[in-house]
């Protein structure tokens, strides 16, 4: 029987560590069904010689719920050689929601994860009420990634309760409705329940999310409903403002881990911010001992720092400042020649006196530019290229003997797409790769569909392939392309991918192994309405396929959608 695909000539990297080999790879009715040799005729070959073959990436922290409904494409992910996403994450979701609620949902997603209000209500067809309903939604639009999704608390506290979430405990009858909804959501084939303690996310009004509202004797039974069907995992935003809060933070979800059995994962990171901070390896250390006591655990790591961005077409640091609001309005035409005008520059780096000094407060991506302090020039960077060398802001002040202020002016003079990043965590590369290279750190924390303009993660994968394998030489290939992988699919449960192996879905990415690596970044209007966002692709990258057929080829859409819903165990079986 002739095969649908036929990938030839590659080096395959199957995803289990395991040195390379030369193979071609054989596809039928969205499987691998033959690997070596292959003298089989199929409907189309992709020639991979010189290239890799590997499975497609996986990214488990996204949030993608809105974006799905617009765009087929899972941009930017897929530029990345993604083929699956798991999105809901921090209790961050679109489900359950009734219809008198849409509006807030919005807002509180813009809010949070910089997704422009306008741009949902122009982009979603808001035909679901309860999860069952979105994920059938989700399964009806056309995909050209795979995706699972989690339940959120916040989302499921304001179904259940109404604005009260906002303010109050949950009582008995509510914590009973929202165990039933959460047991009905694993049913239908949600991975898990996500939630979230971060100080940084709040809703329009500069007041916390519903679920930090939440006690923990609610968390406790609302991952116990989960334990109960022993399916699911437990997502959660993890409480980072200080050194103390995180303490208690990771004390108190220990006991969630021990007493409901499920897999427990919340982001490792590193920071210098907050009040008296803990060191990056606090947070491995507590996984390790977790599981030690019997805790099922993760962390979820980026592959470089996580930043707030800036660019002339987006946010710039100083645009509440009186004599900058004049400009900042203007189209980006007449901001350039104001921004060239000697008399206007002076004014402008005297306003940047009266900005509020940097305090010791976390401050997320959303408020470090929407309510940005006075920067730190020898921590806000141009990026000049993609690899983690550039010199700062204060150092070019320093070298042309001129205020930060007219340095970051002459830049976007320069290219009015030059995007400058302020690292808010992950810092220090070195404190990234410790991180990195746990054994219980999964490579997955892009962010991709959210902070559109903030922030820029969605080159988690592209960046670990050409910075640390082929720059640093801290991970060889085979190594890097398990992290990104089978670990992800094994942590998700996910059967039947992340491998390379007959029987499996046919996810695989293909690429040239010294050129594999993200563009710089760009501010693109092509949301619903108009609404701007970063744009980020890669190079190197010659095709991805998704459960069969070719998505992606040389970085364009091929126009076919094949993604599937990745379902957890109870509705997979």
């Amino acid at each position: 029987m002739a095969l649908d695909l036929l990938i030839k000539n590659g080096t395959v990297v199957d995803g289990s560590g395991m040195p390379r080999y030369r193979a071609d790879i054989g596809v039928r009715a969205g499987r691998i069904v033959e690997i070596g040799r292959i003298r089989s005729s199929a409907e189309k070959v992709v020639d991979a010689h010189g290239l890799i073959v590997a499975p497609g990436f996986i990214d488990g922290h996204t949030h993608m719920d809105a974006q799905i409904a617009w765009d087929p494409l899972g941009s930017c992910s897929c530029w990345h050689g993604v083929t699956s996403v798991v999105m809901g994450n921090c209790g961050f979701a679109l489900a359950p929601c009734k219809p008198e609620d849409r509006e807030w949902f919005a807002r509180c997603l813009t809010a949070v994860e910089d997704i422009p209000t306008e741009a949902m209500l122009a982009g979603i067809d808001w035909n679901w009420e309860s999860f069952p309903e979105y994920l059938a939604n989700v399964e009806r639009l056309p995909k050209g990634l795979n995706y699972g999704m989690y339940i959120g608390h916040s989302a499921l506290r304001m179904y259940a309760m109404g604005r009260r979430a906002l303010e109050e405990r949950a009582n008995e009858d509510d914590l009973r409705a929202m165990e039933a909804a959460v047991a009905e959501a694993i049913r239908a084939g949600a991975l898990g329940f996500s939630s979230s303690r971060a100080t940084t996310h709040i809703t329009p009004d500069g007041t916390p999310v519903a679920s930090r509202i939440a006690d923990w004797h609610e968390i406790d039974r609302l991952v116990g409903a989960m334990g109960e069907l022993d399916a699911g995992i437990f997502q959660i935003g993890p409480d980072i403002s200080g050194g103390e809060a995180q303490r208690l933070f990771y004390e108190r979800l220990r006991r969630v881990a021990l007493e409901s059995g499920r897999p427990i994962m919340f982001g490792t990171l590193a920071t210098k911010q907050g009040v008296d901070p803990n060191p990056w390896d606090y947070s491995t250390r507590y996984i390790d001992e977790t599981v030690a006591l019997g805790g099922r655990m993760y962390g979820q790591g980026a592959t470089r720092s996580i930043n707030a961005v800036f660019s002339l077409k987006s946010y710039l640091p100083f645009d509440g400042l009186p004599a900058w609001k004049e400009i900042r309005t203007l189209p980006l035409a007449e901001q350039k020649h104001r921004l060239a005008d000697p008399e206007v520059r002076r004014r402008l780096v005297a306003d940047e006196a009266k900005m509020k000094p940097k305090s010791s407060e976390l401050q997320g991506g959303g408020a470090a530019t929407t309510d940005p302090r006075r920067p730190d020039y020898a921590n806000l960077f141009p990026m000049l290229d993609v690899d983690w060398d550039d010199p700062s802001v204060a150092d070019l002040a320093r070298r042309q003997n001129k205020h930060p202020v007219e340095i970051i002016i002459d830049l976007c003079l320069e290219n009015d797409n030059r995007v400058f990043v302020q690292p808010l965590v992950n810092e220090s590369p070195d404190d990234v790769l410790g991180i990195l290279k746990h054994a219980r750190t999964l490579a997955t924390f892009s962010d991709s569909g959210a902070h559109v303009c903030q922030e820029m993660g969605s080159s988690l994968q592209t960046h670990l392939l050409s910075y640390w394998v082929r720059k640093r030489q801290q991970f060889t290939l085979e190594e890097a392309v398990r992290m990104l992988t089978f670990d992800n699919a094994s942590a998700w449960e996910l059967p039947g991918r992340g491998l390379v192996r007959t029987g499996y879905a046919a996810d695989l990415v293909v690429f040239e192994e010294e050129r594999i690596r993200p563009r710089l970044p760009t501010v693109e209007q092509d949301l619903p309405g108009g609404a701007r966002r970063l744009v980020q692709k890669a190079d190197g990258i010659a095709a991805t396929i998704v459960n069969g057929v070719v998505a992606m080829e040389n970085g364009e859409s091929t126009g076919q959608y094949a993604g599937q819903v990745l379902k957890g165990r109870l509705a997979a079986s």
